[in-house]
């Protein structure tokens, strides 16, 4: 058999629902583009590079080629496994960045006529654009004017091609504006993106809980069926009942039934009374009377225990949610089911057992649409501080242990 705990981990869910517009996939349709974008600026300026690399300082020139166009590649790459993109994407600008400013001393003997623009120029929009995605807001925006900046600075001078002041300002007001474009742009469409994530998860929480509270309605009235069908049987025999056993059998039957009507009181949350738990063994051991299949009950250890009267509501509900499940679910009167009860002085002070050699089923199977065990089994019994473990597998049979409260490892070191 296969053991869950879905106090740890929760139920496997199914598959979510489709979001075609979320910010993660808004993250990796920019990332991807603006790469590709990076990818065809990089290529064109190939030419260039190996055109001008005979009037670079040596290593200096090759380092700084390597530097720039190792980061390009390193940010296609990471595009399309979508790992580290930002990080790569980050690496860039900054290399990027510190190639220009130590332009001057790479470009010693520049090799391309007066006038003529540096490689570096040819990806200082990648630059901006890759600063874009992987930095915040506020130094993306920042990057986006110190970039084109420190290029207009070296492009007035005689490595960077001796343009002049005018010619430079005016590359980098066009750089500027550009890369300030694909700015605005990607913020927007991550600010619009986040609000749909925003109202999506608000919609998925609201469903979710209707949801929730549906099937737990959907329990009650099941719950409350049982105790209904014990109380009619009581009625039932009470008024056919000819001989002094026959009265005695109706006697004790009563008795059952009123432990299940004073089972189905709420109990407030707040309540900060204590509940023997022989009390509610006593609960437990009425409710797993009623029904058809019984249950063989054993009980130990649990006599000088006590537990909050919240706790032990929910375990009540709980043990009798699995008992419903087993019914309805392993198979007919002739499986045999079992139900447990034992007290413990040290954490867990109780843990409860149901279990049945029916049908049994695959936990990590069970679509999230039903909500009986994740809900008013292990939710149950999470929200009060214990845990819910299910063991079972496909023909042979299912074992529910509630415990509480939960055993908390104690380090040594």
């Amino acid at each position: 058999m296969s053991g869950v705990s879905w106090h740890e981990r929760g139920f496997r869910e199914s598959a979510g629902p489709r979001n075609p517009i979320s910010r993660a996939r808004l993250e990796r349709i920019a990332s991807r583009v603006i790469a590709g974008f990076g990818l065809v600026f990089g290529a064109q300026t190939v030419t260039t590079l190996m055109a001008q690399m005979p009037g670079m300082e040596m290593p200096g020139g090759i380092i700084a080629a390597v530097a720039v166009f190792g980061g390009l590649v390193l940010v296609l790459v990471t595009a399309i496994v979508q790992y580290a993109v930002k990080l790569a994407m980050g690496y860039f600008a900054i290399a990027y960045l510190v190639v220009v400013e130590v332009w001057p001393l790479i470009a010693v003997h520049p090799s391309y006529p007066l006038g003529s623009k540096p490689w570096v120029w040819y990806l200082c929009t990648v630059a901006t654009a890759f600063a874009a995605v992987a930095f915040p807001l506020v130094w993306a925006a920042v990057y986006t004017i110190v970039a084109p900046t420190a290029y207009a600075v070296i492009r007035a001078l005689p490595s960077g091609g001796g343009a002049g002041p005018g010619p430079a300002a005016l590359d980098a007001a066009y750089a500027v504006i550009l890369g300030g474009t694909i700015l605005v742009i990607v913020a927007m469409l991550r600010q619009a993106a986040s609000g749909v994530d925003i109202a999506q998860s608000a919609a998925l929480e609201t469903y979710s809980n209707a949801v929730r509270e549906h099937a737990m309605e959907v329990e009650r009235v099941q719950v409350d069926a049982i105790v209904h069908d014990s109380v009619l049987t009581t009625l039932l025999s009470a008024a056919s009942a000819e001989t002094e056993d026959e009265s005695a059998l109706a006697a004790s039957m009563a008795e059952d039934a009123i432990g299940h009507l004073r089972a189905a009181e709420a109990v407030d949350p707040d309540d900060q009374s204590l509940v023997d738990l022989d009390r509610l063994a006593r609960r437990v051991e009425a409710g797993a009377v009623a029904f058809s299949p019984g249950f063989r009950v054993s009980v130990s250890g649990i006599d000088r225990q006590t537990v909050p009267a919240h706790v032990a509501e929910a375990l009540y509900s709980a043990t009798v949610q699995a008992m419903v499940n087993s019914v309805q679910h392993a198979g007919g009167p002739d499986v045999p089911r079992s139900l447990s009860i034992v007290g413990g002085d040290l954490a867990p002070i109780v843990t409860v057992t149901v279990t049945d050699a029916g049908r049994g089923f695959d936990p990590d199977t069970v679509p999230s649409e039903r909500l009986g065990l994740r809900v008013s089994i292990a939710d149950r019994i999470a929200k009060v501080g214990g845990e819910a473990t299910v063991t079972s597998a496909p023909g042979r049979g299912a074992s529910i242990r509630l415990v509480w409260p939960v055993p908390r490892e104690v380090s040594l070191l």
